[in-house]
Formats: structure tokens, sequence, C-alpha cells
């Protein structure tokens, strides 16, 4: 079995990250974590052009790619991540995340401080903060 191949955009606005909080409801049992926007790759896409689109389509954002950061790989998944800036639009939930948004189904975009970090359940933590760390430099 091929792994997924995944690429994630990372915005830094003023100590604080653009994230996706997800909670999904199903028999009952509520699971609630963030993540960092972004996809799986199409065929023939290059990883820039898969963050470039999915940040468009959840965000509905066109963003700029400043760096790539690295990548995280999993049992199942290897997940790219790129450090970016909003070249135009503001921040607002679109695409599938929009159409399937439900009470047992929910997307909701948030900025996250850089410090309050370690008080949420998300994946790439690390690739935040080097994120971060290189725009101090």
């Amino acid at each position: 079995m091929s792994k997924r191949i995944s690429a994630r955009g990372i915005i830094i606005e003023d100590e604080k990250v653009y994230v996706i909080f997800r909670r999904k409801i199903n028999a009952g049992i509520k699971n609630e974590y963030y993540v960092i926007p972004g996809g799986g790759i199409n065929e023939n896409e290059t990883l820039e052009e898969v963050v470039k689109r999915e940040l468009k389509e959840e965000l509905s954002i066109d963003v700029t790619i400043d760096d790539y950061l690295g990548y995280d790989e999993s049992e199942d998944t290897i997940a790219h991540f790129f450090s970016c800036s909003i070249k135009e639009g503001n921040p607002k939930l679109g695409g599938e995340e929009l159409a399937r948004c439900t009470q047992d189904n929910y997307y909701e975009i948030k900025q996250i401080a850089i410090s309050d970090l370690d008080k949420i359940d998300i994946i790439g933590k690390d690739m935040i903060i080097r994120a971060n760390k290189k725009l101090k430099n």
C-alpha cells in the first residue's frame, strides 16, 4: 500500500498560526482537534500546487509560499509543510469543508497563539515552531 502524500501551509501572523478546528461526533463520541490547512496531492500536481489549491479551497485565500519546512512521516502518510503568507483574501471557510460543516462534523478557522500550541491537539506542532523561528530570523 502506498502512503498518502499531502502538503500543508503554515501561515503565522502576529505570533498566531491559522488552523482549522475540527469536531467530529460519531455515535455520541466527540473528537476535537486542530489541523494545519492542506490536503492530498492529485496526479501531476507539485507539492507547492497542492498547498496553493488547498488553502484557496479551505481558507478562501491566495498564498505565497515562503519556505519548505520539511515533512512528517507516519505509517500511512507523508505530510510536507510549507510556511506561507497571505497574498490575497481574508481567511474564511470554503470548499468541501464549508459544504460538509454540520454540528456533528464541524470545521472552524481559528488563530492560535504560538505560546498556546501545547494546549491543543495538533499534528505538526514542531513545524509551526520551526516556521515561527524562521520568521524571526
